[in-house]
């Protein structure tokens, strides 16, 4: 029973913490627009369809040829 009086309040400081960050995320606009990024996802796959969308990620063809093999490979049955 005694543990209830340092579980409580550490909890209630904890809630304040949470409750801090979260304000200041509200106050910084870390929730404005956050549909606007997946609009630009699909708008950026929309404007060029064999384009990467990552400058390091090779072509599309490329990568479609990967994924068959792998499939391919994966429905082998063991000898």
């Amino acid at each position: 029973m005694d543990i209830l009086y340092l579980l409580v309040p550490m909890s209630v400081f904890a809630m304040l913490g949470i409750l801090g960050v979260f304000a200041w995320a509200l106050r910084a606009g870390q929730f404005d627009e956050i549909d606007v990024v997946g609009e630009q996802i699909l708008a950026a796959s929309d404007a060029m369809p064999g384009a990467a969308l990552d400058p390091d990620q090779g072509p599309a063809e490329q990568a479609t040829e990967e994924s068959a093999g792998t499939a391919r490979h994966r429905h082998r049955s063991p000898s």
